[in-house]
């Protein structure tokens, strides 16, 4: 719990001490309630697994399905409107900021079919998403890559990628993968 907080401090320049993060971080409080709901899904208790989940995104305005796999140290920054999807898989030190959707493609198409599939997108180790970006399908964002707000994912996206826009295009490969808030490049960059 010390390491996750400490990241947390490291990601958000308002985050001042620990226990303000305990306390009032909504992400916070949606991963500890979703580490608790994907064992529960994982021992095929569904429903009290769904009712978990539930709960959660009441408290918080963070709908995280139990079945998501979700790595160590993700920061989901305000959150609210944060959607993650069944099949979702999020690596290590992932950030996500509000809004952010992590779906399907076509939910309510032959959903028999669609039943134990990968339908959801896969973020690798130190990705940054930016607000309301929406990831759509079975497809993978590569390791520190930055998506942009508002920005709409329909295909993979390579390792150290920017990407901006509806449809979403590559603008940078950044080999500075250190964290940048808001998935944008430095300010000075254009200097």
């Amino acid at each position: 719990m010390n390491t996750y907080l400490e990241s947390i401090i490291k990601r958000d320049p308002a985050a001042r001490d620990k226990l303000s993060i305990i306390l009032t971080y909504p992400g916070v409080k949606a991963v500890f309630f979703h580490h608790l709901a994907h064992k529960i899904w994982n021992l095929k208790f569904y429903l009290i697994a769904r009712m978990i989940s539930q709960f959660s995104r009441f408290l918080t305005g963070i709908e995280i399905h139990p079945g998501a796999k979700i790595g160590r140290n993700l920061f989901i920054d305000h959150g609210m409107g944060v959607v993650i999807g069944e099949s979702s898989e999020i690596g290590n030190d992932v950030t996500l900021y509000h809004g952010v959707t992590l779906g399907g493609i076509s939910p309510s198409e032959n959903s028999d079919n669609q039943r134990n599939s990968k339908r959801h997108p896969t973020l690798l180790d130190n990705v940054i998403v930016g607000s309301s970006a929406q990831i759509l399908g079975p497809i993978t964002v590569g390791e520190c890559a930055r998506i942009g707000a508002n920005t709409v994912v329909l295909k993979d996206v390579p390792a150290n990628a920017t990407m901006v826009g509806n449809p979403a295009k590559n603008i940078s490969t950044n080999t500075d993968t250190s964290f940048k808030p808001y998935g944008v490049r430095d300010i000075n960059d254009n200097k």
